[in-house]
Order: structure tokens, then sequence, then C-alpha cells
């Protein structure tokens, strides 16, 4: 019996950081991705993770099934940080893929891309179906990786969105948006504000994506009424949350997990009135009256990482790139 050759595709950051790929592609991905597990076509278990005690090290395992692409998906993280030092800190993201429907693997493959295009898309879905039909402002807080990403994928799901507003302290990360938005929308006009509260005030939307050394902590008296507040890293405080007139996020569970900082002054955390996978396949609603705030967690599951990984190794794949490892040989 002859034995049929099954290499793996290993794709390197290098491989997949400029493979092509549009906002409203990664949007339109994850969006499929939410309604088939709402659906129940696909599987998203807990997540597992290991620590270590003293804090040097937490590394994580999830594992996916996405039933509309039949693809199978393990995800690895792990961070080392024992001085809490970014000269120290170590972090390393992978995804491999099987294809469920032959059997195959399709590909093992660095996973920061994918994270970094994956988040906003999930933003820019979560304020589509949160803003107000006249909502048109919105405050970007903080410049790094998911800040600079933010705009294009929040414009690819709301383009009605047309006053654009940044605050950043890093004069590289705040040039770095200014790029990445004109890459995108080269006539966008992105007004960099000098005191992010008084610009949340004015704000229908406010993302908070900046890193946890930020002082900004918008309270719920700064946002505006009627508005969003989106939170995908820091820049709002717990305030935000316990007063919010309503409260949605990707995933109740995951929220409850990693959202503990946001616990209201008796240590609880608010609950959650709606997840995004129940809005996407309309058996829920983000937004019940106009005036309301609305306060919103953006966390990963691994099916959104599955649905934008797939789409880059495919891309990747055909364009020739990558190595082939006999590794079952």
């Amino acid at each position: 019996m002859t034995t049929r050759r099954t290499p793996l595709r290993v794709l390197s950051r290098s491989d997949l950081a400029d493979v092509p790929i549009t906002p409203v592609d990664v949007v339109r991905a994850v969006e499929e991705a939410y309604i088939a597990l709402a659906s129940g076509d696909s599987d998203n278990p807990r997540k597992l993770s290991v620590a270590h005690p003293d804090g040097w090290s937490v590394a994580y395992a999830m594992l996916g099934r996405d039933g509309r692409r039949r693809v199978v998906a393990m995800k690895t993280s792990y961070k080392f940080d024992p001085s809490h030092d970014r000269s120290t800190k170590r972090y390393y993201t992978t995804i491999t893929l099987y294809d469920d429907a032959t059997g195959m693997p399709i590909a093992m493959m660095d996973c920061a891309r994918v994270g970094a295009l994956r988040t906003p898309a999930v933003s820019a879905l979560l304020v589509r179906e949160t803003i107000r039909s006249d909502a048109r402002s919105v405050l970007l807080i903080g410049t790094g990786t998911q800040g600079r990403n933010a705009l294009p994928h929040l414009l690819a799901a709301n383009p009605q969105l047309n006053r654009l507003m940044l605050y950043g302290t890093h004069p590289d990360g705040l040039k770095a948006v200014h790029e990445q938005l004109a890459v995108h929308h080269p006539h966008t006009e992105l007004e960099t504000v000098p005191d992010p509260y008084a610009a949340a005030r004015e704000a229908d939307v406010v993302l908070a994506t900046a890193g946890p050394g930020t002082k900004v902590a918008l309270e719920s008296g700064d946002l505006a009424p009627g508005s969003v507040a989106v939170l995908v890293g820091y820049g709002l405080a717990p305030s935000a949350l316990t007063d919010a007139d309503r409260v949605v996020a990707t995933n109740a569970e995951q929220m409850s997990l990693t959202g503990t900082d946001m616990a209201g002054p008796d240590g609880r955390l608010r609950p959650v009135d709606v997840e995004l996978p129940q809005i996407l396949s309309r058996r829920g609603v983000g937004r019940t009256t106009d005036d309301q705030r609305i306060f919103v967690y953006n966390s990963g599951l691994v099916l959104t990482d599955i649905a934008v990984a797939h789409a880059l190794a495919e891309r990747a794949i055909a364009d020739g790139r990558g190595t082939e490892v006999p590794i079952w040989d």
C-alpha cells in the first residue's frame, strides 16, 4: 500500500505580510463566521489556558470548526513577559488549518496579521449593528496595531461616518494611522485631536484601542447621549460599562473572563444584553432607542480567526508563497 504524501504548507509572517485582502473582504468573512456560529453550523469551544504562577507567561489553545468553509483549525498563543517591559516581551501565535472535506492539511501560519485584521473587522460589525441611523462622527483612541487598522475596516461597514477624530500620544503611531487610512480612503480627512474627553462628548462612536499604558479613561459622563463606545484595548473607565443603557458583546462568557478590570464598585461585571452572533442572525437587536448609551466589548472568537486565516492562506498558496514541509512523511 502506498501512503499518500501530505506536506504541510508553512506560511511565515513575511509570507503573509503583503498578501492582498481588502477591508470589505475581511468584514464579510468575519460576518459569515458569526452567522454560521449562530445557525449551529460551526463550533467554537471554550479556550484553554495555562499561566506561570508568578505571571511570567501565559499560553492559550483554541479549537474551532467552520462548518460553512469546512475548515477545522487550532490556534495557539504564548506570551512571555517576565518584567512587563516591551524590550523583554515575547509573543508567538500560530494557527493550523485543515480541510474538513478532504482531510488534508491546508497550512500552518503565523497569526499576527490575522489578529490585526480580524479584530477591527469585528469592531466594524459591532458599530454597524449598534449606531443610530444619523451617526456620523467617530473618535479613535490609540495608534498601535489595532488603531492603525481600525478606520479602514470601520468605514468598510459604516461608510456614512464622515467625521473622523484621532487621539494618540506617539508621533510615529499617529502618522501610521493617517497613512493606513489614506491607502484605502485617500480623500478622507482625519482630524488629530488634543483632548480626547472633549472629542468624546461630540462623538457618535468611540473606539478605545489604546494600550495598557494609556492615561485616558473615559467615564460614562464623557460619552454623548446615544453614542456607542467599543472597548478593544484600553481607554474606557468601568463606569462606561456599569452606567451603560445597553451592553453588547461578541461573547458574554469571554467578557466575563477577560473583562474583569471593567467591574463596578461592587466588584461585579455588568451582564451582557445581547451578543453579536444573535444580532447578525436577526435573533436580537443591538439598539432599541436612539438615546441609549451602548457599551460594546470586542473579544475574539477563534472562528473569526479561522475565517480570516483561510482567506489569507488561499491567496498566499495561490501565489506560490510559503514552504512545504513533509512533516508526516
